[in-house]
């Protein structure tokens, strides 16, 4: 139970502004928490929200162009609101502890991870290196990283996302603070790697007694792993509860929208709410039926067909001769855990790289074995176009978005300057949901969804028969990610455009396709449709990872470990 009378973390009334070249911007407005011994707090709420500024305001990390500008921070009943720089030494990593969103960023690529551990050890405790280097050992044995003693020495680069973070947790714990603050420790993660991570964060902190505020915008991992819950919009507290009242009976008109939008084990495309008037995009026209139920015709010819795919990297084996097939106008999901040959296998049937074996035909065409390098004069390139998983580093920064929708025009189309160019290009962007007056803006100046909506836009501009779709929604928040998965819909539904939809969202992917692909380790596994995949695998492994999904009203897991079924 929570010890209310002597919270270990509390905030009143914190402001936080930063300095921008258009003014001041405030962040947090008026925020309001505390975090009892022991307690998970979580914190949802969309990007700009004040989720993450309000961490790094605890933690003094705000960058020179942000200050707490009123209010107090207390830890242990000490004020810390305006902390020394060698006070807040002493409380980094030992008393107060974080976990970056992105571990590849947070981590020095030039160090060994071991090094590393045992530099967050060696800055707080008078131990030598060999017994630093020993206790580093032990944290990748307590974050279950296998063969920990051949890990010690590697370095972030050689690790997959999933190992990176777990070696973020072992530096977070290292000195066993009172708090741990995870801030969206999960983006990017599959789901059996994300599941594994959290149960991790959730069993090591329970152990040690730990608190926790986990940072996060998806609602179902605040269900599952949070003992109370508040939603932040626009800097400012808007509600608070324990989850499973939270999410099941919201009370604030913005906790409901995000309900509304967020995937469950049930829901369709249909059921997903449009954004409130003045959100990131108009709504969309939602399909008329759930993904399984829109059958192509038996007489409807393939229009890409992947026959014994095989990917080799220096004697590893990516992708292991993989088969399947795609008609016009039909949406095909492929899943799996990282590593399994899912993004290989979009980027070989885009022809961004070569397969190794096998064959890829488009139209009855053969186009795997012309080399990709020349793929892009080929007539094909223009019917087959991706849109990749990270708008920012997929878009040039020295583009506007007029002319990163308008470049394929220019290139593959051959098309000049003029008003046939800016009326196609006025075409894509307004039935991506962009409006006009963000055309001369560049992708710095855009939101996330607005560059995923650029992206979108540059991919259809050409008209494509063939759309490959990288975790499109992949960091996106729920109600723009809703707006973005019915626009998608309604693309395909409206140009009988095929959709290769590569995703580790397995509620996504259910949504969207009528048919999955289930990968592990570069071999399909199962494959089916997806009602029935869904419903009942088949395999083993399928149902390791349905079994994995995250969504509202799934089990909650205590700190013991145990799970019960959330309230409605």
């Amino acid at each position: 139970m929570r010890d209310t009378a002597s919270p270990l973390l509390a905030i009143d009334d914190l402001h936080v502004a930063f300095s921008t070249r258009r003014g001041i911007v405030e962040a947090v407005r008026g925020v309001s928490l505390a975090v009892a011994r022991g307690e998970t707090l979580g914190i949802v709420g969309e990007s700009g929200s004040g989720k993450s500024v309000t961490a790094f305001a605890i933690t003094r990390l705000l960058d020179a162009a942000g200050r707490i500008t009123a209010g107090t921070i207390r830890f242990r009943g000490e004020d810390i609101t305006r902390a020394s720089s060698k006070q807040l030494r002493s409380l980094h990593g030992a008393a107060i502890s974080m976990i970056f969103q992105n571990p590849r960023g947070a981590l020095n690529p030039i160090r060994s991870v071991g090094d590393q551990i045992a530099d967050a050890i060696t800055a707080h405790e008078p131990v030598s290196r060999q017994e630093a280097r020993a206790r580093a050992l032990d944290l990748l044995k307590a974050v279950l990283i296998r063969e920990p003693d051949k890990r010690l020495d590697a370095y972030p680069h050689e690790l997959s996302g999933g190992m990176c973070q777990r070696v973020m947790i072992a530096m977070a714990i290292a000195c066993e603070p009172a708090l741990l603050i995870a801030d969206e420790p999960t983006t990017g993660l599959d789901v059996t790697t994300q599941k594994t991570v959290m149960d991790l964060v959730a069993r090591i902190t329970a152990e040690r007694g730990m608190a926790m505020i986990l940072i996060t915008h998806d609602l179902g991992l605040a269900s599952r792993y949070c003992q109370r819950a508040i939603v932040m919009e626009q800097g400012r507290v808007v509600e608070e509860a324990p989850p499973h009242e939270l999410f099941s009976r919201p009370r604030h008109p913005y906790t409901k929208r995000l309900v509304a939008a967020s995937p469950t084990a049930t829901s369709t495309i249909a059921d997903l709410a449009p954004p409130a008037e003045g959100g990131d995009a108009p709504a969309i026209r939602p399909a008329s039926a759930p993904a399984g139920e829109r059958r192509r015709q038996p007489g409807t010819p393939m229009l890409l067909e992947v026959q014994h795919l095989v990917k080799r990297y220096d004697g590893l084996t990516a992708v292991d001769d993989v088969s399947f097939a795609i008609r016009a106008g039909e949406s095909l999901g492929l899943v799996g855990e990282s590593g399994s040959g899912k993004s290989t296998i979009s980027r070989m049937v885009c022809r961004l790289i070569d397969c190794s074996a096998g064959e890829i035909l488009f139209d009855g065409q053969a186009i795997g074995s012309l080399p990709a390098r020349d793929f892009h004069r080929s007539t094909q390139r223009k019917d087959i176009q991706i849109v990749f998983q990270d708008p920012t580093d997929s878009l040039n920064p020295r583009f506007n978005a007029f002319d990163c929708i308008a470049h394929p025009l220019r290139r593959l189309l051959a098309m000049k300057d003029g008003a046939a160019l800016t009326e196609r290009v006025r075409e894509c962007a307004g039935r991506a949901g962009l409006p006009f007056d963000l055309l001369e803006r560049f992708p710095h100046q855009l939101s996330g969804g607005q560059k995923a909506r650029v992206g979108i836009a540059r991919a259809i501009a050409c008209r494509p028969r063939l759309l490959i779709l990288d975790e499109p929604t992949a960091a996106l928040d729920v109600s723009v990610q809703a707006v973005i998965l019915q626009l998608l819909d309604r693309l395909r539904r409206e140009d009988d455009l095929a959709l290769l939809f590569v995703s580790h969202d397995l509620n996504v992917v259910r949504m969207m396709c009528e048919r999955t692909v289930v990968l592990q380790n570069g071999k399909v596994v199962e494959q089916g449709e997806s009602q029935a995949l869904f419903t009942a695998p088949r395999t083993a492994y399928a149902r390791t990872l349905l079994e994995a999904v995250l969504h509202l009203g799934g089990p909650v897991a205590h700190p013991a470990g145990e799970m019960t079924p959330a309230a409605t």
